[in-house]
């Protein structure tokens, strides 16, 4: 059996093992390959590096579940980061039914572990309630109607950072991880109604849908799966140095789907060429036959 013919009949395990080792090793040791950063993702955090003011209110709606969160923890974290970095004030809020209360604590607890931010005076969380569309209606109105009490039971009106928000004329950014329609109705409703700037950071198989939004300018930026969260994460590498010592996922996350990609690519490759020989070759041998 020449090379061409173990090479085509290969065993798939073998295979397997190839992609597997290539996604273990980035993990272990990180390859930090160059990520190029795109006018959608440079916008997001335009605004909040140079348009805005320290002290200034953003909004970040935690609108995915658990099965999204390797995509969407990643560049939720790293906005985060960055609002509290430019000493922005933050109001967390989730709408999404399946984990997205658990998926704003989360953040709020890995950033609030890396900088010096306390409750209730640089963020607040407001928790999740059920009916997205009447809420956003209703925060338009007042947002302390809307959410009586914070994710920790306080009352609304006891916090210091609510004191001076009373609807979205306070809120100068809201940002919308969203794995479904939620994200839409930020953009077609809260923007349109309220024109309040609003971003979105989705997955990369929803993110096609959403450039319909961010084309019209219903959306002034838009964050499209672990690509545009490594993005993101490169502008706050590039603009604040201090946070290279940080775990970027996304980053990491890149480094592995690229071997991977080079990896499955390379054996598409060799298999097309074996082919390619092994057909002549068996057309040689037929024609001296």
């Amino acid at each position: 059996m020449n090379l061409t013919e173990k090479f085509l009949k290969i065993d798939r395990r073998w295979l397997f093992l190839f992609v597997a080792v290539g996604a273990f090793i980035p993990l272990i040791i990180p390859l930090n390959l160059p990520v190029s950063t795109s006018p959608p993702v440079e916008k997001v955090f335009n605004r909040i590096e140079n348009e805005l003011e320290p002290g200034n209110v953003i909004m970040l709606s935690f609108d995915y579940g658990p099965s999204s969160g390797p995509e969407l923890d990643p560049m939720a974290v790293a906005i985060a980061r960055h609002c509290f970095l430019r000493k922005m004030k933050v109001i967390g809020v989730a709408l999404f039914p399946l984990g997205g209360k658990e998926m704003g604590l989360a953040t709020f607890d890995q950033v609030s572990s890396e900088f010096d931010i306390v409750y209730d005076e640089d963020y607040v969380n407001i928790g999740y309630k059920d009916g997205a569309l009447a809420l956003m209606n209703r925060m338009g109105e007042d947002i302390k109607a809307a959410f009586p009490r914070d994710v920790l039971g306080n009352d609304i009106y006891t916090l210091e950072l609510m004191k001076d928000v009373k609807n979205y004329d306070q809120i100068d950014l809201i940002i919308s991880f969203s794995t479904g329609i939620i994200g839409e109705w930020y953009a077609n409703l809260v923007n349109s109604k309220f024109d309040v700037p609003v971003a979105v950071g989705t997955t990369a198989v929803a993110t096609p849908k959403y450039y319909a939004f961010y084309a019209s300018g219903q959306m002034m930026g838009l964050l499209g799966g672990l690509k545009a969260a490594s993005e993101y994460e490169k502008l706050l590498r590039d603009n604040y140095p201090e946070t290279r010592e940080l775990s970027f996922y996304a980053t990491q996350g890149m480094d592995v789907q690229s071997v991977v990609h080079l990896i499955i690519v390379g054996f598409i490759i060799l298999g097309n060429i074996f082919f390619i020989i092994e057909k002549r070759q068996s057309r040689k041998e037929l024609m001296e036959s």
